[in-house]
């Protein structure tokens, strides 16, 4: 266990010194410009969660990633605890011990409602080792998806309007080469992109 985590603190102290950082030439040839790697931002928080919002300088989600994983802890851990309770609880009734046993659940249900119970610990078990493998996930999502919008350009140059507009009446030329006139003006949506 302990050269796992002497290589993990390793590669977590040295991995930004080893690995150099992407550069991009610019149009003159000879400036050089650092880009914001999503791909490193993922891998930083696959090894450890919250290092690819600290890399693309979120701060703030840092708390909520490990918020989400000590509430889910907690989950496992309560789950756990009452799912080994009823498990043994219900070994006790079924095979008819009668020595002292300090478990709540021993004398306060029957066989079936101890399978119930057991049942639906286990369930909450499975269910929260779920969601915390579906939050580390997530947590790597939220890297790679802000490390891409890390240089994107948002400017007021950028704008889309979307308003309602009336169009005066024109002279309409039916097929035969007479001119017929619509007097009544013409209502639509007006829509301007600018970037």
């Amino acid at each position: 266990m302990r050269p796992v985590l002497l290589h993990l603190l390793w590669a977590i102290i040295f991995w930004p010194i080893i690995l150099p950082a992407q550069e991009v030439a610019t149009a003159h040839g000879s400036d050089f410009r650092k880009t914001h790697s999503p791909h490193k931002a993922s891998i930083y928080s696959a090894v450890l969660p919250g290092l690819g919002q600290a890399y693309n300088r979120k701060y703030w989600k840092i708390p909520i990633v490990y918020g989400g994983f000590a509430g889910l802890g907690y989950l496992v851990s309560i789950n756990t605890t009452e799912y080994r309770l009823a498990k043994d609880a219900f070994v006790y009734v079924s095979t008819g011990a009668d020595y002292p046993t300090e478990n709540k659940y021993v004398g306060r249900y029957s066989e079936t409602d101890l399978i119930s119970i057991r049942d639906y610990y286990r369930r909450n078990v499975e269910l929260s080792w779920i969601l915390t493998g579906v939050w580390y996930l997530l947590n790597i999502v939220d890297a790679t998806v802000d490390a891409h919008f890390f240089d994107y350009d948002i400017s007021d140059n950028l704008s889309l309007q979307v308003e309602p507009s009336v169009q005066p009446s024109h002279p309409i030329t039916n097929v035969s080469g007479a001119a017929a006139t619509i007097m009544s003006p013409v209502v639509g949506v007006s829509i301007n992109l600018k970037f």
